[in-house]
This record gives C-alpha cells, sequence and structure tokens, in this order.
C-alpha cells in the first residue's frame, strides 16, 4: 500500500491546451477518433471501426447509467439566485424509490451561492402539462462540503423525476466552461442509458450508436450490463501532493445476478466501456473476497474501500470471488447486488476481471489517468503524447482510446 499512497501526483501531468478540450461533440457519434493500444503498438481508426477493431473473443460491458437533470435554481425574495446541485438520494435512500417519491424526499446536495441560504423554504413554481406545482426546497443538516435539503411539492401526481425533468438542468462538466446547451440532454447521455441517477455521463459509451451496437451483434460479440451512478466526485482533482491525501469519492452500483454467472461462465476477453465499469467490475473481486473471509457479512458492510486492494491480504482466485457474490445472493434471494465503493485505481494495482478497456482521454493529475496508467504498466504517457500530436479531442465529448495491453 506505501508504494501506491506514495504516488507523487505531478507525475501524472501533462500539457492540455484549451483548443484540445472538446466543447461540443461531433455530429455523429461513430465518427469521433479511436486510438488502439496493443500489446505496446498504437494504431489510429474511426469508432465506427470498433466491431472489426476488437478481438474476437471480446466481451463488452457497458454502464447504463443516465444522467439526471440535477442542477435546480430557486430565487429567493431578495432575488439571490441559489443552485441546489442533487448528488444522491437520502431519505428514501434506494434511487428507484426517491424519484418515484411523490410529496416529497430528501438528498443530499452541493449549494451554490449558500451565504445567500442561512435559512428559510425556497419555493418556485413549475409548470408540468399545464398544471403549476410549487416546489419548495429546505436546507437541513450539513454533511462536509454538502447539505441535506429536503425536497416537497403540492401535487401528489406528480414524481421527484417528473420535477427534476421540467425545472432541472443537465449538469455538463464544469471544464467544459459553458452553460448547459438543449443539444446536451441527447448528446450527453449514452445510446443505451436506461436507470436514472447519474450526475455525470459515462463518457466512454457516448461514442456508441445503434448502428455499432448491431455490428457487434453480427460479429458475436456478446454485451452485458452494470450500473454505477457517477457521482460529482469525478471531477474532484488530486490536491494533495502524493495520493495517500486524496479521498476518494464513494459511487452506488448496482450489478445483476445474470451478469455475474456470465462472468463466472465466459472464457472471453472481458472488454469495461468506460472507467465506471472498470471500477465496478473490480469491486466485485473484492466483495467476493469480503465473502470469502465473512459469508455472513450484513449488506451494509459490503462496500469496497478506498485503499481495500493494498492491504496485502493473500488474493484469491477471480471467479472463486465471483461465485461467492452468486452464493450470497442465493442465500439471501435475492437477483441483484447493491451497494457501494470508494475503489482508488492506481500504478500498483493488479487487476483481476477487466481485460480491456475503452475510455476517453482524461484530464491531467486525474484519478482517472492513474487507473489508466495502472492498467497499461505506466505507458500511459506515450499514449497521450500521441493522441496530442495526432489531433484527438480530449475528455467527455472527446475521442476515446481501446486499451489492449
Amino acid at each position: 500500500m506505501q508504494k501506491t499512497q506514495n504516488i507523487r501526483i505531478e507525475d501524472f501531468n501533462y500539457p492540455l491546451p484549451d483548443e484540445r478540450i472538446a466543447k461540443f461533440p461531433l455530429s455523429k457519434r461513430d465518427d469521433s477518433k479511436l486510438l488502439v493500444y496493443r500489446k505496446g503498438e498504437i494504431e489510429e481508426h474511426r469508432f465506427h471501426e470498433l466491431p472489426k477493431v476488437l478481438p474476437v473473443d471480446s466481451l463488452l460491458v457497458f454502464n447504463n447509467t443516465r444522467v439526471i437533470q440535477a442542477r435546480l435554481h430557486f430565487r429567493k425574495e431578495t432575488g439571490a439566485l441559489i443552485e441546489v446541485f442533487c448528488l444522491e438520494p437520502l431519505e428514501p435512500h434506494e434511487y428507484s424509490l426517491s424519484f418515484q417519491s411523490t410529496g416529497s424526499c430528501s438528498w443530499l446536495c452541493l449549494v451554490g451561492n449558500l451565504k445567500k441560504w442561512k435559512n428559510g423554504v425556497l419555493t418556485q413554481s413549475v409548470n408540468i402539462d399545464g398544471k403549476t406545482v410549487n416546489f419548495c426546497a429546505e436546507r437541513r443538516l450539513p454533511h462536509g462540503n454538502a447539505h441535506e435539503v429536503h425536497f416537497s411539492w403540492d401535487d401528489s401526481d406528480v414524481t421527484f423525476a417528473t420535477l427534476l425533468d421540467h425545472a432541472g438542468e443537465l449538469p455538463i462538466p464544469p471544464y467544459l466552461n459553458r452553460e448547459t446547451a438543449e443539444s446536451d440532454k441527447t448528446t450527453y447521455q449514452t445510446v443505451y442509458s436506461k436507470i436514472e441517477g447519474s450526475v455525470a455521463a459515462p463518457t466512454a459509451g457516448l461514442h456508441f450508436t445503434p448502428e455499432v451496437l448491431n455490428k457487434l451483434k453480427e460479429k458475436n460479440i456478446p454485451t452485458l450490463e452494470l450500473t454505477l451512478h457517477v457521482g460529482a466526485g469525478t471531477f474532484k482533482p488530486v490536491k494533495s501532493e502524493t495520493l495517500e491525501g486524496h479521498e476518494m469519492h464513494t459511487e452506488y452500483i448496482s450489478v445483476s445476478r445474470n451478469l455475474i454467472d456470465e462472468l463466472i461462465r465466459t472464457d472471453r476477453r472481458v472488454i469495461a466501456v468506460g472507467t465506471t465499469s472498470v471500477r465496478t467490475l473490480e469491486s466485485l473481486y473484492y466483495i467476493g473476497k469480503m465473502l470469502e473471509h465473512d459469508p455472513n457479512i450484513l449488506p451494509e458492510s459490503l462496500t469496497v474501500g478506498q485503499w481495500q486492494p493494498y492491504d496485502g491480504s493473500e488474493e484469491i482466485d477471480s471467479r472463486q470471488s465471483l461465485r461467492n457474490i452468486v452464493e450470497y445472493l442465493d442465500r439471501r434471494n435475492m437477483d441483484r447486488l447493491v451497494t457501494a465503493t470508494q475503489i482508488i485505481i492506481a500504478p500498483g494495482y493488479r487487476y483481476h476481471i477487466v481485460q480491456g478497456m475503452i475510455t476517453n482521454f482524461h484530464q491531467p493529475q486525474s484519478t482517472l489517468l492513474l487507473l489508466v496508467s495502472a492498467f497499461v504498466n505506466g505507458r500511459w504517457r506515450e499514449i497521450y503524447d500521441y493522441a496530442l500530436s495526432h489531433d484527438f479531442r480530449f475528455l467527455s465529448y472527446g475521442d476515446s482510446s481501446l486499451l489492449l495491453p
């Protein structure tokens, strides 16, 4: 663990001119560039060629989360504008139940212009299908740099999901330095997004089109889906000199028993679409490892800690780890594992499940860049140097890479 904790974040810096950051996506998603890194060699393709360049024995794993319109604006009677950014549900705690709430619910939120909202209830009128709904927000206890916010509204036929759709704004990444455009409502969602809950898109998936997905089927390359709801912490910069001082954000994951069964059975190469899929799949290994030591562990204790992969404990077979999860679910008559992960993947990490990765080009000095470095045995710089010198577009709306070490 000491070696990984002592990583100096400045060693993962590189020059990223503002003009290389894609402010908008291409008009056709799969026209984006695709850098293929295979056993140390780099090739350049277009994303629509992905089905041709993937190994024939690939199995793709997607994150089917959907970005919610998490940014709300309330105006006080004084005229002060207060921004309330919904991070995760508190009551009800389950995402689907919170979105279905009628009348009230509570969320953990970031509050902009906090000093102007010391107390009192904020209210706005929301027009929903010709009806006016009075939508209220009340700030409660702080949680670190966030706050519990209790929402209430006066129409029991309206769900919280409907309110967010009508009153909320899609939160695009802060480094785009622009207002959310109407087009972002479509372009900042993957074509396979289903399960609402993210405040940022799993951006590697933005390149996929129905045509690419159909070509994968024609090539008999199977696909599986899991869910990790991406939190605002994904944009949290590493401000400490070494990794030891950085606290990783926690994210909610949901994985079906069927997906775990498929991973146990398959002899195919597991290729994760996006770092969120990587984090979820690798977290499964550590959840199964916990169950190896304590099969009766309580569900709320099955969360993966930030430094758990580096604790020096003895490794177990990855399939055995996954079988432990299936047995755990069967004992509880559950068809889905729902938990959270704080895993940090950085040089010194050994991958257990992921054998290939599709991912965009990440910010300098970010934990996502550390994850990539760990996967390509430290050779991230030659990949990024190639991308910078060959006109690749960077970050969320930029180009992507297929990494096959």
